[in-house]
């Protein structure tokens, strides 16, 4: 005899919801970071060498709450940053290579950033004098020779890192660091808070994050997707 009916169609699962997959702690630590977290301010790396500073300043923009990292890739050597020095940091991120700097600033210019390079020249200005309190990027560039020329004519001003000591230069990383954590200070003093995204912005990362944070999240997300017709 034949059957048939609702007992014996296919049941589809519904696809499961991150969220309902991580512990509460887990939940507030992830929207606790999102709140903190700035689309305004980030770094761009002209055509670095060396992967452990790739790395390096990954993890320094992640920890403190920028968003963003704006990569120029260098021709002669792959944007490749060191995994034991990042420690995953990068899924966390939004890392976006340019084949030039031209392609960099006409992306960060039609946002309304104001691009400022590091480097030591006479009209340079002090980092302790910049402002943080609107878009703004600062470039580093490579560890032999600096930023380019190309950067400097396209960049809306530059700044050094005043020094007290007899060393007058720093590693990229180090150099980088101690200008987010200037920034960053500059805005919880001047600012009140570092974060600034908009709520649909927020939305968006605390989606991603949610799903990043599952454990076996490729595992468990495949079986639970509907089949395809």
């Amino acid at each position: 005899m034949a059957g048939g009916g609702p007992g014996y169609e296919k049941q589809e699962k519904a696809p499961m919801d991150p969220e309902s997959l991580l512990l509460d702690v887990r939940r507030e630590k992830i929207d606790r970071v999102i709140s903190q977290r700035t689309r305004t301010f980030t770094i761009v790396l002209d055509r670095l060498e060396d992967s452990f500073n790739m790395a390096a300043v990954m993890r320094t923009c992640e920890a403190n709450g920028l968003q963003e990292v704006h990569v120029i890739v260098n021709p002669a050597a792959p944007f490749m940053p060191n995994s034991r020095v990042g420690q995953g940091c990068d899924k966390w991120l939004d890392v976006k290579l340019y084949k030039d700097f031209a392609s960099c600033r006409e992306h960060l210019k039609s946002r309304g950033f104001s691009l400022y390079a590091s480097a030591i020249r006479e009209d340079a200005q002090s980092l302790y004098s910049l402002r943080f309190d609107s878009k703004i990027a600062l470039i580093f560039g490579n560890e032999r020779d600096g930023v380019s020329q190309e950067v400097l004519d396209g960049s809306d001003g530059t700044f050094w890192i005043p020094m007290r000591g007899f060393s007058q230069s720093l590693n990229i990383s180090a150099a980088a660091s101690a200008c987010v954590t200037r920034a960053i200070s500059w805005r919880e003093e001047h600012l009140g808070r570092v974060g600034d995204l908009t709520e649909a912005e927020a939305q968006v990362l605390r989606e991603r994050f949610y799903m990043l944070a599952v454990k076996q999240r490729r595992r468990i997300f495949k079986k639970s997707a509907p089949a395809q017709p």
